[in-house]
């Protein structure tokens, strides 16, 4: 069933024929208007249209959002030059449009959220890699002093920089007002990107940046080091010194600003982020995550070995690492200090934290893979796993959240799951699973 009304076809007369014309012309007459009265119900029932929507940002914006942005001391001149023609873009992810419901999305927007293997591409790694090491030369003596005062590497800025922006390479399309402003009109997160709407404003009156110099990422990020617009007025550093934090164009404030986020979340000088290490079939993959920590030397001494021939550092063994099996059985593990944590600040996601580690190796120590391998995994629509989440909540496991991204609350859930119930504990969502679960 389409919903539309069932087909009327209308015969003409024939040519020179008269007879019952007036009464044909009245039945064509009621037939056109039961169309109209037809189409005119089915269009109700659709949701409201883009004209409305836009009608009730409007309205959003002058009587709700206005009145608080006015107490948080943003003039009207401001208010009014950011919102200049800005509507909401309903193409953009996780919106919920008014009278409805949010619903977990089927597909993942977010590369960090999606197959491990893929995100991981050597085309990918490699274009950081390479791009930091010519940076390096480039930007060395801005690179030597920020680890003197920060204490942050300069191949790990290097690589974020390269990660979030391709080095200021990569196109910031979006306006942010719209981005933040459709957002916090219509998104899964409101208060969320409220806030940051307030804070894209602060900057602006501030003198920060001009209206026009706000692009962003489709999640309203700004800049090379894509800081959301709270985190530019806490971590911003104006180290070229002249008198303002410029994340678009000075590659020295872009370095300091990454340097200076680091370190706010607690980057511990003189220690690396992990090591790939090899997990015999004895250590649970379930024994993941920040809140299971060992010393590094427990961990040895349950059989997990760094990967080669190398041992951990000495100065290490006496220090706290975490287990982390980003693919669960089907991909590379890790021993990871707390500066990997410090790393996910950034992103919430363990990939990018390990990209962000990984491509930091390879940067100042040349291009080498993960010894392991990543197997075929990831390919589960977000709305599946979501599913998965809420079966295994029900039976009382912490999941984390049932968003759709196996995050280690879920992967080690799973693991769990699986040795209660006789199965080889894979720590990581597939399709059987979903089947069983759901």
């Amino acid at each position: 069933m389409s919903g539309f009304p069932e087909t009327i076809v209308l015969r003409p007369t024939p040519l020179g024929r008269t007879e019952g014309g007036v009464k044909e012309r009245q039945s064509l007459k009621f037939a056109l208007l039961y169309v109209f009265a037809a189409l005119i119900a089915l269009l109700a029932t659709f949701p409201a249209s883009a004209a409305k929507i836009d009608d009730q940002f409007y309205a959003w914006l002058q009587n709700n959002l206005w009145p608080e942005a006015k107490a948080k001391g943003i003039s009207k001149k401001t208010f009014d030059e950011a919102f200049v023609g800005v509507k909401p873009n309903l193409k953009l992810p996780d919106l919920v449009m008014p009278g409805e419901k949010p619903k977990t999305p089927q597909k993942q927007h977010q590369a960090e959220f999606g197959s491990p293997g893929a995100y991981f591409a050597e085309r990918t790694v490699r274009a950081v890699t390479a791009g930091g090491r010519t940076r390096e030369g480039a930007n060395a003596r801005v690179l030597g002093l920020l680890e003197k005062r920060y204490g942050a590497p300069g191949e790990v800025l290097l690589a974020i920089w390269g990660r979030e922006s391709g080095f200021g390479a990569a196109k910031m399309p979006y306006d942010a007002f719209e981005v933040l402003g459709t957002k916090a009109f219509m998104s899964t997160k409101k208060d969320f990107f409220r806030t940051e709407l307030l804070a894209a404003l602060e900057i602006v009156e501030r003198g920060l940046a001009p209206v026009g110099a706000m692009k962003s990422s489709w999640a309203g990020a700004l800049g090379q080091p894509q800081f959301m617009p709270t985190s530019f007025l806490k971590h911003a550093v104006d180290f070229d010194g002249d008198g303002r934090p410029d994340i678009w164009n000075s590659a020295p404030d872009v370095l300091a600003s990454i340097a200076n986020y680091l370190v706010h979340y607690g980057w511990v000088r003189n220690r690396g982020w992990g090591f790939e290490v090899t997990v015999p079939q004895k250590v649970s993959c379930s024994l993941e995550g920040p809140d299971q920590g060992k010393k590094i030397s427990e961990w040895v001494a349950m059989g997990i070995r760094r990967v080669g021939t190398k041992a951990f550092p000495a100065s290490e063994l006496k220090a706290e690492g975490f287990l982390l099996m980003p693919a669960g059985r089907s991909g590379p593990a890790f021993i990871v200090t707390p500066n990997f944590y410090v790393l996910k600040e950034y992103n919430t996601s363990d990939l990018y934290a390990l990209f962000i580690g990984h491509g930091a190796d390879r940067i100042a120590q040349g291009d080498s893979n993960f010894t392991g391998s990543w197997g075929p995994v990831g390919g589960l629509h977000r709305s599946d796993i979501a599913a998965l989440q809420r079966a295994l909540e029900a039976e009382g496991y912490d999941v984390g959240s049932a968003d759709g991204l196996p995050g280690f609350k879920t992967r080690r859930s799973i693991g769990n799951w699986q040795a209660k119930n006789g199965r080889a504990a894979t720590c990581f969502p597939d399709a059987d699973l979903v089947t069983v679960l759901k």
